[in-house]
């Protein structure tokens, strides 16, 4: 059978777009346009409002204290720790009560209830209400009817930092986890360069947002990771930690998100 000219170029068009979605791998999960969804949100209690120090993501006091303390633990965003340090604008909707823009939230935490997808500290859920008479009645609601949308975590001029978990202090064994990374990305993949093999080597998730590795090499490490966004996945190179690294510090990687 011959084509026509017009029905060559569809067809080459219909072949193109496979590879052209494969080069750019766009995930429009992370994108600042989508829609809001809709959920439910209940909140946690602590003695000073602020989040926890002992969330899923292995944040610590960090993940108790970052945005001000609006911090939330979440349910399937969780996305078995990969959602850890991702941002979401949270809206309730008893008109009276509720501000228009609602407050942004960090997940910090792993939590579920009954069709609840935000379980939030006292500081976030509060911050829902146009007052704090309007909040004290929002709380007397217990869990609210919410829309949310991911949204950008901003956190210039800071850096992205390394933070090297207290279990590193065991002989043979390296933990780490990425903190203040702004925009919309997810970090799903870390590596280690092993120059006695002249390879790439990958960290294990070993909870939350903490990865791991056995017996690292001596000297400066290496690192790399993968982001996925709205924009596509990549690898980002920061700054290697150095010789001297010691368990509880953080790292300036040199490197912003945006």
């Amino acid at each position: 059978m011959e084509l026509k000219h017009y029905q060559l170029g569809l067809v080459c068009v219909i072949l193109l777009l496979p590879a052209l979605s494969s080069a750019t791998n766009y995930n429009t999960d992370y994108c600042p346009w989508n829609p809001y969804k809709n959920s439910r949100a209940s909140f946690y209690g602590t003695r000073d409002g602020y989040g926890t120090s002992s969330g899923a993501c292995g944040y610590g006091e960090y993940g108790r204290t970052v945005n001000d303390g609006k911090v939330a633990a979440v349910s399937g965003l969780w996305r078995g720790g990969s959602g850890c340090g991702a941002c979401y604008q949270v809206i309730c909707k008893v008109p009276t009560l509720c501000k228009a823009k609602g407050v942004t939230v960090v997940a910090t935490d792993y939590g579920q209830g009954d069709r609840t997808d935000f379980i939030m500290s006292p500081r976030a859920f509060e911050g829902l209400g146009v007052s704090p008479g309007a909040s004290k009645e929002l709380k007397k609601y217990g869990t609210l009817d919410i829309a949310y949308k991911r949204v950008p975590c901003k956190y210039f001029p800071r850096n992205i930092f390394v933070k090297v978990q207290e279990s590193s202090s065991n002989p043979g064994y390296f933990a780490m986890e990425f903190l203040n990374v702004a925009g919309s990305y997810d970090i799903t993949d870390v590596q280690l360069w092993e120059d006695s093999r002249k390879q790439w080597s990958p960290l294990r998730r070993s909870y939350g947002a903490v990865f791991d590795y056995a017996n690292p090499p001596r000297g400066q490490l290496f690192l790399r990771f993968q982001v996925i966004g709205c924009d596509g996945t990549y690898w980002k190179k920061p700054n290697p930690i150095p010789a001297d690294w010691k368990p509880k510090m953080s790292y300036d990687t040199g490197l912003q998100l945006k």
